[in-house]
């Protein structure tokens, strides 16, 4: 038996499991305290006692120096897609620069994997960008008198790489962007979008725990921007990479990202998930940013749904069932196998119908299917579903455990708020 197999079979409710399991986070795969980047000759001044509540126009004015970053602070957890959006001016790629250390930060920690960036030597530094990590630029950076091939295998090469082992993984990496069969081609022979993919295979091809995605799909047409970041989203569940992604388009970050930062004037004015962004702006600069979002596209199944109202397990006989939903003045209730995965839902009738067939339990019972979601479903998919059965909507884990429920009544109390 696996190590894992005890935590599977304790008779702990997976919705309880599954808040107990958030609670032992690991570390940060990046964290950014502190940092500030002040550009002008008289940059250290900005912190005397004097200019600490001045706004950046002020000190501007006063000193002649420009606060690009002022007091930036996040973290980004290992899998995770964080979004930073701004304006232009509101200092995001001022911000992505500073974590690779293209720009130096005036103070504040860079840290990756709980180590100071900020603090390497130039070897040391130069190591982390090969070995570390990888960017996606606006305007694909692609060689032009090199094949796709190459370019792929560009970051390989510089690290040394043979090359037919670096050639093996290109050609993985271009496979896996959907651009088998174009090895051989130019940049100038492809479209935008094609030109992007393979900007983001060459990124993926060094296999790097972090990438930076600095505006990838800014300059693509709409249709294919669409495109490439629903491929983003699915390749991320396949890789499960770090990701720090750069925009100044709010639908995009709430489409693709885990946490957002909206940032203005080198400020992070809100930090936080695409829900709270949306429902919890924290000041009117936000709120303008969100007022035409309607919030159906980015509250999930897991923020509304409920701990099941009854629940009876395969074990237990059709008499206790049907004493647990008359207890309850419910007409069914959710079945859960042996194994916890859910079987669907058993109702009265159905219950009363084995007492009658003289069932010591549950087992084999004949249920009715239940309308299942993922926690991680919009509301929006959620409603045409709850529209069509009389039952709760389950709301299941990978495992097929059952998380919670959602009920007509939570889906429009959920909704009184949706525009």
């Amino acid at each position: 038996m696996s190590q894992e197999a005890p935590e599977e079979t304790v008779l702990v409710p997976p919705w309880e499991k599954r808040r107990l399991s958030e609670e032992r986070r690991t570390a940060p795969k990046i964290e950014v305290k502190g940092l500030w980047k002040v550009f002008g000759a008289r940059a250290e001044r900005v912190f005397e006692p004097e200019y600490a509540s001045l706004s950046r126009s002020e000190i501007q004015d006063s000193l002649g120096a420009v606060v690009g970053l002022r007091d930036v602070s996040f973290s980004v957890d290992t899998g995770q897609i964080f979004v930073v959006m701004g304006l232009s001016g509101s200092g995001k790629s001022t911000l992505v620069r500073c974590l690779i250390r293209l720009i130096e930060a005036t103070r504040g920690e860079i840290c990756f994997d709980g180590e100071d960036i900020l603090a390497y030597a130039p070897e040391e530094l130069i190591q982390f960008r090969r070995q570390k990590l990888a960017m996606v630029f606006q305007h694909y950076g692609l060689l032009p008198h090199r094949r796709v091939l190459d370019n792929v295998a560009y970051g390989l090469e510089i690290r040394g790489m043979e090359k037919e082992a670096r050639y093996a993984e290109a050609s993985k990496a271009i496979e896996t962007v959907g651009l088998k069969g174009w090895e051989d081609y130019y940049a100038r022979e492809m479209s935008g979008g094609m030109q992007q993919r393979v900007g983001l295979a060459r990124a993926l091809a060094v296999n790097s725990d972090v990438l930076l995605m600095d505006e990838p799909f800014s300059g693509l047409d709409p249709l294919i921007r669409r495109e490439m970041q629903d491929e983003l989203i699915a390749l991320q569940t396949k890789l499960q990479k770090t990701i720090v992604f750069i925009t100044h388009d709010l639908d995009e970050a709430l489409k693709i990202g885990d946490r957002i930062a909206i940032m203005r004037d080198g400020e992070v004015v809100q930090e936080g998930s695409p829900e709270e962004i949306v429902t919890l702006p924290a000041d009117d600069y936000v709120t303008s940013f969100v007022q035409d979002v309607s919030k159906s596209k980015v509250i999930q199944a897991k923020a509304i749904m409920r701990e099941p109202m009854a629940v009876v397990y395969e074990r237990q006989g059709p008499r206790a069932a049907t004493h647990i939903m008359r207890s309850k003045d419910l007409n069914a209730a959710f079945l859960i196998a042996r194994d916890f995965t859910l079987r669907g839902v058993l109702t009265q009738e159905q219950a009363a119908a084995m007492v009658s067939e003289g069932r010591k339990n549950l087992e084999g019972a004949e249920v009715t299917p239940a309308v299942t979601v993922d926690p991680d479903v919009f509301i929006e998919e959620i409603i045409p579903l709850s529209a069509q059965s009389e039952h709760p909507v389950a709301v299941v884990g990978r495992n097929k455990s059952l998380l919670g429920e959602i009920r007509r009544g939570v889906l429009l109390t959920g909704m009184s708020g949706i525009d």
